[in-house]
């Protein structure tokens, strides 16, 4: 993977960029990602955002040597902290962490987002909690891809500004209002892939026996079996 290459995952994210955008890649690691938008001109201006001293130095090196200098503004920094006003950042990236970690980043920073219209975002795991995060802050969810790479399931959310509530069902905010409509064959074997495991899980806690800790999971679990078996009907 470089600047010219993304991995699928990534190019998948990059092409929710719209043309001429000005983007803040939150956890860059290399910066590739802002390197290939900007040289795809999806970009027309990026921040490349790292808290580690590594990725940031990293960053720095890859954006120097692709000559993205005058376009590209490595940052060092906690999250949304990296952002000015005077970025007039539209778009945000925030890719490869869990979704818990990308609604912190969110939430933590969210005075940083007042001018910011579009969030393209993709959590390793529970993407459900980034949806219950947008619908607080009246992001609306307007985009949604679930891919395969490398054997591994990713969820990729874009979510925008919106003027009304934003309001969606639990099996919405669980599985994703878009994905949940095309149920397409990998969004099946991926929620196929969680049930067999819950149900794994559910023997195993069950083995041990009964306890109010160990019941409340069970109960927990086969609600969360339930629910995936009524959606793959």
């Amino acid at each position: 993977m470089n600047e010219q290459k993304l991995s699928k995952r990534l190019e998948k994210v990059a092409h929710f960029i719209e043309p001429q955008s000005r983007i803040a890649d939150i956890g860059s690691d290399h910066a590739y990602l802002p390197c290939y938008a900007v040289l795809k001109g999806f970009a027309s201006f990026a921040i490349a955002g790292e808290i580690a001293d590594g990725p940031f130095r990293s960053a720095q090196d890859q954006v120097e040597k692709t000559g993205l200098l005058a376009q590209i503004s490595v940052r060092k920094g906690d999250g949304l902290e990296v952002l000015e006003p005077s970025d007039e950042v539209d778009t945000v990236v925030v890719a490869g962490m869990g979704g818990p970690l990308i609604a912190n980043i969110l939430e933590n920073g969210k005075r940083k987002l007042a001018r910011v219209k579009r969030l393209i975002l993709q959590p390793n795991i529970a993407a459900k909690r980034i949806r219950e995060w947008g619908a607080r802050e009246q992001f609306q969810i307007t985009a949604e891809e679930i891919i395969e790479e490398d054997h591994k399931i990713y969820e990729i959310l874009v979510l925008e500004r919106s003027n009304e509530p934003v309001d969606y069902s639990e099996d919405e905010l669980f599985f994703g209002p878009l994905l949940l409509k095309e149920k397409n064959a990998i969004f099946r074997t991926k929620w196929q892939h969680e049930r067999d495991t819950w149900k794994k899980i559910t023997e195993n806690i069950e083995k041990q026996g009964k306890t109010l800790e160990n019941e409340a999971k069970l109960a927990e679990l086969h609600a969360q079996i339930k629910r995936v078996e009524d959606v793959l009907k």
